[in-house]
């Protein structure tokens, strides 16, 4: 017998049978490890059908172990009689119940299709980079194993990885690669595509020798290795691409689907065993949270490492609830058996309403506290104990139903979460663990975000429609004590949006003023709240169409240290060209070095003249074609539009050019000056400068300014106007609301106006007379 302590890095099924699982062990040696693991799913029904499937799984090559149970179905009052069979060799495992469930498709079955990673899980605590130890024999098959950590651990010890980075040298979506840039540890180097020989004599002395953890591709799944196992076929020159002897690349095909009434396309994906592979372009969520926070979403997940990188946090909602539901023994379905319950309309009318909005006060307002609950939802699943399978209750009463499914699953999260986020608050500014904990806090808040819509998502294997509702309910009813706990204290609401309220008061202008605030909202409600920040001052805006109407979540604002936060403007969206986008944020930028309210009309000449700059810059040609890329998505097939948009338009001539497009694919163009008015980024021939429509860009850039001046008094024609002129004086004075509504302006700060540099009284003296009688908040 020997003993190792270290590092769970993969683990997958044996087509020997039982498991395999390789360990980074403490020493740095890579260790291919066996283990026998049978795997069981059950059926139940009709006594005499039953019968049928033991009689017909008795008659199937695989040895089996068949016995009648009874087992408990979350959504039925008592334990239900079923027909528990037993695999061993959980390799063939899939392919078996498949001929069952072909056979009996009026059988229901459970505990089906759970991957054997999770089923790991559920038995022995594992979970990607689990800090193990484990005993072996001679034959390396593990006797036992012991987590030393566990997923909800806050620091666990870091696994010393090994990371390949390869990519080629430019978007092969868009032009044709000619070698490959190759980075590990302090190395860095540039391998050329051709000849092909002695590219893959190197890429094949680098993986044997280096033997990496993780190869980390850009395009990988869709272009990098594809080509080069083309290549290696091509040449008899076959790559160690996996870690797990006489094992080839898993590869699953691009697909389009549906989610929450949106059009999904995912990319083909290529993984590996033994080492993982993750392709920072067809990785879910890898620009908010990288590889820091893909690694914490599989470890509280207990998901594959690749599977965590690729799927969305619905699945990793789902992988959580199976795990939790096979440790307290009960059954998985295979497929969704309830339906919504019948409501009548008085009840649909009572029940089905989501969250609680009030319209924000449209204009710029001064010192606002933004006040949020910590994953409200999510903690009100929790402390209420919504599951489909319980009654649920107030969250400040106690001794109610013992913890449902839900709650026990998201408990732990829950509470991991709320941990980072208090240390993030105590941490300094300059303190390197702020990085990590950042990362993955996010990777947390998504799937804490997420697990609400899949409760009531229509196949959700745990879901229920009427527990969704009962959340909703319960996120109301805590906003509206917000609600009235902020005007008991003489605060006024500017806007109150699902889970975050925006409250001002004279007086309150640091976060200990809005203290006594929290701890009422905290005691009324029963859940955690949070001071998200104090703004110098913040704008709601009004909508495009109707200046008269608010929009819910279209703002930005400046916190007290200066940084920034919007939502819902061009800056944040990601069909906005990178140019306008830049410039929109720069001009927030420069606006938030106003160090208060009173001094941000004194920063407008700068933005102004900031933005004809960059309008100078778009004119002259100097802006990139690539910063002004449209990025659409295809709602449907390209042959299926009847009056096709500019991304159909575009995705006809990629396909025209032999690249076939998807559903939901998203599609990156130019705007063009005549016709054809668009050109697909990704078609093989370049694109003519001379016809990029600047005209339309100039107008797009100036509606994005438009969204920053309008709050400050400056109404899209007016503002048109100055960019055409000379003068970049500061035009008129905002008013901001102080809890009065008062004009914040000094006669030191109308001197310091009039002495502005450039500052054109008479010419602009029309203009602002044109604007004072519009503006009423500002």
């Amino acid at each position: 017998m020997a003993e190792y302590t270290g590092w769970l890095i993969d683990l997958f099924d044996d087509p020997e049978g039982g498991v395999v699982l390789w360990l980074l062990e403490e020493s740095g040696e890579r260790l291919r490890l066996r283990q026998p693991f049978p795997v069981t799913f059950f059926a139940s029904g009709p006594s005499a059908r039953l019968r049928a499937l033991w009689q017909y799984l008795e008659a199937q090559p695989e040895p089996l172990k068949l016995e009648r149970q009874e087992r408990r179905d979350l959504f039925q009052p008592a334990p239900i009689p079923v027909l528990a069979v037993e695999v061993a060799n959980a390799a063939r495992q899939p392919r078996l119940f498949q001929r069952a469930a072909a056979e009996f498709n009026d059988l229901t079955f459970y505990d089906a299709d759970v991957p054997v990673a999770l089923r790991h899980a559920a038995v022995f605590g594992t979970f990607p980079l689990a800090h193990c130890r484990v005993e072996v024999d001679e034959k390396k098959q593990i006797r036992r194993l012991e987590p030393l950590d566990t997923r909800w651990t806050l620091d666990p010890p870091p696994a010393p990885l090994r990371i390949l980075s390869l990519e080629p040298d430019c978007d092969p979506n868009h032009g044709a690669p000619s070698g490959l840039l190759v980075r590990y540890e302090q190395y860095a180097c540039r391998l050329a595509l051709q000849p092909a020989r002695p590219l893959l004599v190197n890429l094949r002395a680098l993986l044997q020798h280096y033997d990496p953890d993780l190869l980390l591709t850009a395009w990988g799944d869709t272009w990098l290795l594809p080509v080069l196992m083309d290549l290696a076929r091509e040449y008899n020159l076959p790559l160690p691409l996996n870690r797990e002897p006489g094992r080839g690349v898993a590869i699953r095909q691009q697909r389009s689907y549906f989610s929450y009434g949106q059009i999904v396309f995912r990319g083909q994906q290529i993984t590996l065993f033994g080492r993982w592979h993750i392709d920072r372009h067809n990785a879910t969520l890898w620009g908010d949270y990288g590889l820091d926070g893909t690694l914490e979403a599989a470890r509280v997940t207990a998901q594959p490492v690749q599977a965590a990188a690729r799927l969305s946090p619905g699945s990793g909602v789902s992988a959580m609830q199976v795990v939790c539901a096979l440790q307290i023994g009960a059954l998985v379905p295979w497929r969704k058996q309830q339906v919504e319950r019948p409501k009548t309309a008085l009840d649909l009318l009572h029940s089905d309403q989501g969250g609680l909005v009030y319209q924000p006060l449209v204009g710029l307002h001064r010192d606002v506290g933004s006040i949020d609950f910590i994953s409200m939802y999510p903690s009100i699943m929790v402390r209420g104990n919504i599951s489909p399978e319980t009654r649920p209750h107030d969250p400040r009463e106690e001794g109610q139903d013992p913890p449902g499914l839900i709650p026990q699953t998201l408990g732990p999260l829950l509470e991991k979460r709320v941990a980072l986020k208090q240390r993030l608050g105590e941490l300094p500014p300059w303190h390197p663990q702020r990085i990590a904990d950042k990362v993955r806090s996010s990777a947390h808040k998504w799937l804490l975000v997420t697990c609400f819509g899949y409760l009531g998502y229509k196949n959700a294997r745990f879901g229920r429609i009427e527990a969704h509702e009962a959340v909703t309910a319960g996120g109301r009813e805590a906003l509206l004590r917000a609600k009235e706990a902020a005007e008991d204290q003489g605060f006024t609401i500017l806007h109150l949006y699902v889970d975050a309220l925006w409250v001002q008061k004279p007086g309150a202008t640091q976060p200990a003023d809005f203290q006594p605030l929290l701890e009422d909202i905290a005691a009324r409600t029963g859940l955690s709240i949070s001071l998200d920040g104090v703004y110098r001052w913040v704008a709601f805006l009004p909508s495009r169409v109707d200046d008269r109407v608010p929009v819910a979540n279209r703002y930005f604002g400046v916190f007290q240290d200066g940084s920034l936060k919007a939502r819902g403007i061009e800056s944040r969206r990601h069909d906005t060209p990178a140019f306008i986008a830049r410039v929109q944020t720069e001009l927030l930028e420069w606006l938030a070095k106003a160090r208060d309210a009173d001094e941000l009309t004194l920063y407008i000449p700068g933005a102004l003249k900031l933005l004809r700059s960059r309008l100078a810059e778009l004119r002259a040609g100097k802006v990139p074609p690539q910063d002004l890329l449209v990025g659409l998505k295809l709602s449907r097939k390209v042959e299926e539009y009847r009056t096709p948009s500019a991304a159909a338009r575009a995705a006809a001539q990629m396909e025209a050019a032999g690249k076939p497009t998807a559903a939901g694919q998203r599609i990156r163009f130019l705007w063009l000056r005549g016709q054809p008015d668009v050109h697909a980024w990704d078609r093989p021939d370049p694109v003519d400068p001379r016809r990029l429509d600047l005209e339309r860009y100039r107008e797009l850039t100036l509606r994005a300014a438009e969204t920053v001046f309008l709050p400050l008094g400056l109404e899209p024609a007016i503002l048109r106007q100055l960019i055409c002129s000379h003068s970049f004086a500061s035009p008129l004075r905002p008013q901001l609301s102080s809890g009065g509504g008062k004009i914040i302006t000094t006669e030191a700060q109308r001197h310091r106006e009039r002495s502005t540099e450039d500052f054109n009284a008479a010419s602009l003296r029309q203009n602002v007379s044109k604007v004072s009688s519009s503006v009423s908040l500002w």
